[in-house]
């Protein structure tokens, strides 16, 4: 699982419902621009805001629009422990071929094995998703130690302050055997890629993103510059906090044809006048340069 791995967002029709065939539509799309994975459902689905059969129904769409041509990595993050391996073993029986959770960290023996019952309950390669935005997350040495003792355990999702730093310690400190990705940081995409970060999960710009990669595998790396600088005016606007990244995303996706409505499911916010210009403005270049490089292909 090398490359761009899309988390989905969930597509609203008008009545609220979900509308699963804008899901497939939109996991096709991304497969066509070259993604390595998916990644469902998860906080940028508002899986928060989601029943359990409706988690299911998204995971069931996308594996079966997949058909096994790239991993899907099913999303059983929860409140507790007993919730978060009753997802994962759903999420297996469902076909997924890794199960995320964001766990929090109490102490080292708390952490291994959480790790260790999940990927009992799951029978799955388990990944962890280290998320602290403000901090450094969980300890190196307490993940360090629940590598070692859970071989199912070898996919990380970093999402920390000064990620960076963090995707070198792990690289370096379990001989490169983990797989690292980044999530939020796509900030720093050219960076992680120079720290050898494995795999990337943005909402968007898959074409944008596979064309970025594809210049700096080919050892181009200041064509995959320039063209990731074009993208820093959406990302500062998108990025600034969960919210407006959903809320900016669908209306992507709206504006692109493939979800029926811009929606986000109540509660939410919205848009004001001034957001909503600048949102549209930023999401005329991202078509302008998608149409671009889709002129190129």
């Amino acid at each position: 699982m090398k490359g761009i791995v899309t988390v989905l967002n969930t597509p609203f029709a008008k009545d609220g419902q979900i509308d699963l065939s804008a899901l497939a539509r939109h996991t096709q799309v991304s497969l066509d621009a070259g993604v390595a994975g998916f990644l469902v459902p998860a906080l940028a689905a508002e899986v928060g805001k989601l029943e359990p059969d409706e988690r299911d129904a998204m995971v069931r769409t996308v594996v079966e629009t997949v058909a096994g041509r790239v991993p899907v990595v099913g999303g059983a993050s929860a409140p507790t422990q007993v919730e978060r391996c009753r997802h994962g073993a759903r999420l297996a029986g469902l076909g997924c071929d890794i199960v995320l959770v964001n766990l929090g960290f109490e102490n080292r023996a708390q952490y291994v094995a959480d790790i260790d019952g999940l990927a009992k309950a799951a029978g799955t390669p388990v990944m962890i998703q280290d998320w602290d935005a403000a901090g450094s997350g969980v300890p190196i040495d307490a993940i360090l130690e629940a590598f070692e003792a859970v071989p199912a355990f070898r996919y990380l999702k970093i999402e920390t302050a000064n990620a960076g730093h963090k995707y070198t310690a792990l690289k370096k400190a379990t001989g490169g055997k983990a797989h690292v990705s980044g999530g939020w940081a796509v900030m720093q995409l050219i960076e992680a890629l120079d720290r050898g970060v494995d795999a990337f999960m943005p909402t968007a710009f898959n074409l944008v993103y596979v064309r970025i990669l594809e210049l700096y595998s080919a050892g181009d790396r200041l064509g995959a510059t320039a063209l990731f600088r074009r993208l820093l005016p959406v990302l500062a606007f998108s990025n600034q906090n969960l919210e407006t990244s959903i809320l900016f995303f669908k209306r992507l996706l709206w504006r692109q044809g493939i979800y029926p409505t811009p929606d986000l499911r109540a509660p939410a916010g919205a848009f004001d006048e001034y957001q909503l210009r600048i949102a549209d403005d930023l999401i005329d270049l991202v078509l302008a340069l998608e149409a671009e490089l889709g002129a190129r292909r």
